[in-house]
């Protein structure tokens, strides 16, 4: 069926392929090239604008994200956008039409002066650019490069050379936060494991000595430190599945409230007053489908946040509310659990911080990714997750997870 026939108009292009000239052949010359010989170097670092392929379809080099040097066949700058200016701190009408080496003086990290070591212009033919390295600014300021090489023929001489730049700070960042993963998981893993060695050691040196009551707190001590451990691979595993996006969320019913119900028992049965946890459910609920055992995990972490760091009262509300999302089934298309204390609560200033990893407040104690890994699982189900100040004064986190039946079950 031929198009253009309907006598519908046609959709505005950025431009006429019927008027662009036809590449040239291998190893022939494109005068076109030689466009930006004659440039207007402005303190705009926009030279040369109309002769590129990108002013046709609009785009303003000042416009990338990331910083963009090029220079032409004898090594002269005839491109620097803004991002390049701001990287490198070389204003953009200080750089154009310097030599390269000059304009962008780059060292590798052993101090060598990385274009005579690379040499663009000259050495062999057949390279086609550098991969992505870190290199420093005058200063030691780290940046990323990536460079070009353009020929008008495989093996012909190179007519421009660009150059890509890349503040490192959003990589330094994830360093860090690795490094100090690292450094959390090593510091939790060391203590519990010291006691599981010193206490099997001491039993299996000297287990004739040691009273039956003796032998059974230690053998208590080394099973709790054995969960603590458990526990924390069991965390570093989701914190891996969340940050790659593969945290699997098996649903199948579940009775919110019921499950509220047995944390709310546990903590009771270790010994907490009843009377500190208050649960209201508010009646119908929608059905909910989940994953039980990552709706016990939060439901865990939150409990024991308001129980460990909060005061007084306990209160959880299991309520029917509105969809995180927008939904055409009707408002109470989701189920919304509030957990909240009577304690002094979160500072305002720290609120934005709550469900970043290592968080830990005021108060010491544990790895500080709890409430990351909640935040994960209620964002893996669809839903939303808030922190705010309780009518008590205490914190009070909320979380919101949509419902009905999957789609692969209707």
């Amino acid at each position: 069926m031929g198009v253009g026939t309907s006598g519908a108009k046609s959709a505005p292009r950025a431009r006429d392929v019927r008027d662009t000239p036809a590449p040239p052949r291998a190893g022939q010359h494109d005068d076109r090239l030689d466009a930006d010989h004659d440039v207007d170097h402005g303190a705009d670092g926009g030279a040369g604008l109309g002769s590129e392929p990108g002013d046709e379809l609009g785009i303003d080099p000042d416009d990338l994200p990331d910083g963009l040097v090029i220079a032409d066949e004898n090594g002269r700058v005839i491109r620097f956008n803004a991002a390049a200016a701001r990287i490198t701190a070389v204003p953009a009408a200080t750089a154009l039409g310097r030599h390269l080496e000059s304009a962008l003086p780059l060292e590798d990290l052993e101090g060598r002066r990385w274009w005579q070591l690379t040499d663009p212009y000259g050495g062999l033919a057949i390279r086609v650019g550098q991969p992505e390295r870190n290199l420093l600014l005058p200063g030691g300021r780290e940046v990323l490069v990536t460079a070009r090489y353009v020929r008008t023929a495989p093996t012909g001489p190179v007519r421009r050379v660009v150059v890509s730049l890349r503040d490192t700070e959003a990589r330094r960042r994830t360093e860090r936060s690795h490094a100090e993963l690292i450094a959390t998981v090593a510091h939790e893993l060391r203590s519990p494991l010291t006691s599981v060695k010193g206490f099997t050691a001491t039993l299996l040196a000297k287990w004739e000595r040691f009273t039956d009551d003796q032998k059974k707190l230690m053998l208590e001590t080394v099973d709790a430190d054995a969960n603590r451990v458990t526990r924390l691979i069991a965390e570093l595993l989701d914190i891996s599945r969340i940050d790659s996006g593969r945290l699997e969320v098996r649903r199948q019913p579940v009775d919110i409230g019921a499950a509220v119900g047995r944390h709310i028992q546990a903590y009771v049965t270790s010994g907490q007053p009843a009377d500190r946890f208050l649960l209201r459910i508010a009646q119908p609920l929608p059905p909910l489908w989940a994953d039980p055992d990552k709706i016990d995990q939060v439901l865990s972490n939150l409990l024991e946040n308001a129980v460990r760091h909060g005061e007084g009262t306990v209160t959880i509300d299991v309520t029917p509310s509105a969809s995180p999302r927008e939904r055409e089934d009707g408002e109470n298309a989701a189920t919304s659990v509030t957990v909240s204390d009577e304690g002094t609560g979160i500072p305002e200033e720290s609120m934005n911080r709550v469900f970043t990893r290592f968080w830990r407040g005021s108060k010491r104690g544990g790895t500080g990714l709890g409430l990351y890994i909640v935040k994960g699982i209620v964002e893996a189900h669809g839903g939303t997750i808030t922190v705010g100040r309780a009518p008590g004064g205490g914190a009070e986190f909320r979380f919101t997870l949509p419902v009905g039946t999957p789609a692969y079950l209707l």
